[in-house]
């Protein structure tokens, strides 16, 4: 799969990158570090022009994202309200996230891009909470900008390593995650902790 995914952005260029990307950030299963960082490496080479690559991985991107969003927006609550009650997720449930994400959660929109499995879901959840177009556009793109940014310049600089780095990429990225929902669990127990002893 990765192969021909690789093979397509070689044959198509600019339009290969928009549609993977897009296809990739609803959910479908696109390797979009990877394809990424052939598209800059494909800069490295001379195949792809810098401004063009990054304006292409910049709109795939952001559509996917948007996609997800207006779905979440759209079914999302609509579904919880049919079903919800089969999986135990009450109006309850739906608030709290509706309030998280207007506290903190608009900032997994933008951090999110970097944790496998999770760029897919940000983006849902922030539309099944409801959370306003103007954030979610804020906190979303400005991810992208960054998430596109970083892959890019990864096969760039690379250049013929891009490959050996990048699937180590992935392990690194796995590790950071793993610390990352430790930290925050480690937070949550300390918050309980203080405020039960308050």
């Amino acid at each position: 799969m990765e192969q021909h995914i690789l093979a397509w952005i070689t044959e198509y260029g600019y339009a290969a990158i928009i549609g993977l990307l897009m296809l990739g950030i609803v959910g479908l299963p696109v390797p979009d570090e990877t394809l990424l960082t052939f598209t800059g490496y494909l800069v490295f080479r001379g195949n792809l022009h810098l401004p063009l690559a990054f304006a292409a991985a910049l709109t795939g991107s952001a559509c996917g994202i948007t996609i997800s969003y207006l779905l979440g927006r759209t079914f999302g609550l609509k579904l919880i309200h049919r079903y919800g009650r089969y999986v135990r997720i009450t109006e309850d449930h739906v608030e709290k996230a509706h309030v998280w994400f207007r506290k903190a959660g608009h900032w997994s929109l933008t951090v999110g891009y970097f944790i496998p499995g999770v760029r897919h879901l940000t983006a849902y959840a922030a539309g099944m909470s409801d959370l306003e177009a103007p954030q979610f556009a804020l906190f979303a793109y400005t991810g992208a900008v960054l998430w596109v940014s970083a892959f890019l310049s990864l096969g760039y600089f690379l250049g013929d390593r891009w490959e050996a780095v990048e699937r180590n990429v992935h392990h690194y990225l796995v590790y950071l995650t793993l610390a990352g929902i430790m930290a925050l669990a480690g937070y949550w127990v300390w918050r309980k902790r203080r405020a039960r002893a308050r």
